[in-house]
């Protein structure tokens, strides 16, 4: 019954920007923290950005200044704005729930952010 959809990747310019979005269905969105992560080709999965029930917001220092986490808790969705993008941020960007019951970490399939330069 969960379910994380992302949606909003693309491929963007260096120096542009991009606002990456998760719909989530199955958990109770509105006391949730949500997580987004990214991966890179040959790279280990990062923690990016974090987002808790109240609006505490957390996030990579590689990251910090350049992307904002957000949330509707309407639309049950979480939201990365990334700006000024870098060719380092390159990854699949997937969003992160962990259970609140089990502990268990439910993913999104991912949606890929590709930066030319």
């Amino acid at each position: 019954q969960v379910q994380l959809v992302e949606s909003g990747g693309g491929l963007v310019q260096t120096g542009g920007s991009l606002t990456l979005s998760c719909a989530a269905s199955g958990i109770i969105f509105s006391i949730s923290t949500m997580n987004w992560y990214r991966q890179a080709p040959g790279k280990q999965r990062e923690l990016v950005a974090s987002i808790s029930s109240t609006s505490s917001t957390s996030y990579a220092d590689s990251v910090k200044g350049r992307f904002t986490i957000s949330r509707d808790n309407v639309k049950k969705t979480v939201y990365l704005q990334m700006n000024s993008l870098k060719p380092e941020d390159a990854a699949e960007y997937y969003c992160n729930w962990q259970s609140i019951r089990t502990g268990m970490n439910f993913w999104g399939k991912g949606t890929l952010v590709t930066v030319s330069s």
